[in-house]
């Protein structure tokens, strides 16, 4: 008995999972190759972590594992994240290789630059948190501890404290991206997004106030740029409108200029037949 043959319909899709999963591995390899490469610096990652805080702790203030696993694994985790965070390059790599092929040529020159860039913009919020943000909050958190109050961090709370204001400020970063995509993908306009100005200002501020901690320092910068970096988007969305309004007047242009040779065509036909018929009733 011969064995059942494969739909033809269901191969495509078969060779599409097994596409994804070897792009999968791929990154997945990568990501295990950076965490060995650390993972022997895994303390010395966490120190160079904790260094805002430590910088402006006091004397007698220290850090303190009030778990007995925590020593081993919160830098673990560090650097665990730490790996994935660096192979992000990677992982938007094997995304564009997986999606490309499906995409038009105008697609294509749009979506490259945006992966680009909202890596970039991501790396950016995270640098931007740890030189700019962390020494402020910290500063400002040690300089308002009561007296004979001893500040004594966990090692494992810092880290989830330090990993989510990553997360905050690399998502904040990413709103030029989600504006300049809002537009492209016709949900919105440029001139409708800046009549709704007032509204996004608040809105940004509600944002900050559940992504950051409850003050209002870390609030306020974090708000800003996302306000800065609205307006940034804002700017290459009209861009974009402007570029898009050009290439349909274009396409415009040609369809006309297309359906006036092809009418051309047929009246020129028909003159001719007509000419022709005249002749033969002239014999």
């Amino acid at each position: 008995m011969s064995p059942p043959k494969a739909d033809k319909s269901e191969l495509p899709l078969v060779a599409h999972l097994v596409e994804l999963r070897d792009r999968l591995l791929r990154v997945i390899a990568v990501i295990v190759a950076l965490f060995l490469s650390m993972i022997y610096f895994a303390n010395d990652l966490y120190a160079t972590l904790a260094a805002p805080l430590m910088a402006h702790l006091p004397v007698d203030g220290t850090m303190i594992a009030t778990d007995v696993a925590s020593p081993f694994f919160t830098p673990f985790k560090l650097t665990l994240v730490l790996s994935i965070f660096l192979a992000m390059p990677m992982l938007l790599y094997q995304f564009w290789g997986f999606v490309a092929p499906g995409l038009y040529r105008h697609e294509k020159k749009l979506v490259l630059p945006l992966l680009v860039s909202s890596t970039g913009l991501f790396y950016l919020g995270g640098v931007f948190a740890y030189f700019v943000v962390f020494p402020l909050v910290f500063g400002f958190f040690s300089s308002v501890a009561p007296d004979g109050v001893a500040i004594m961090t966990d090692i494992s709370k810092y880290l989830d404290f330090v990993l989510k204001m990553f997360f905050a400020f690399g998502l904040a970063f990413e709103v030029p991206i989600v504006v300049v995509v809002l537009v492209w993908a016709g949900i919105t306009t440029a001139d409708s997004l800046a009549e709704k100005r007032p509204y996004i200002i608040v809105s940004v501020f509600v944002l900050a106030m559940l992504l950051t901690p409850p003050d209002a320092i870390s609030q306020t910068l974090l708000a800003i740029p996302m306000l800065i970096l609205f307006e940034m988007g804002l700017f290459f969305a009209k861009k974009l409108d402007v570029s898009r309004g050009e290439i349909c007047e274009q396409e415009g242009s040609q369809a006309d200029a297309s359906a006036q040779a092809q009418d051309d065509d047929v009246l020129t036909q028909a003159l001719d037949k007509a000419e022709a018929e005249e002749n033969k009733l002239n014999r």
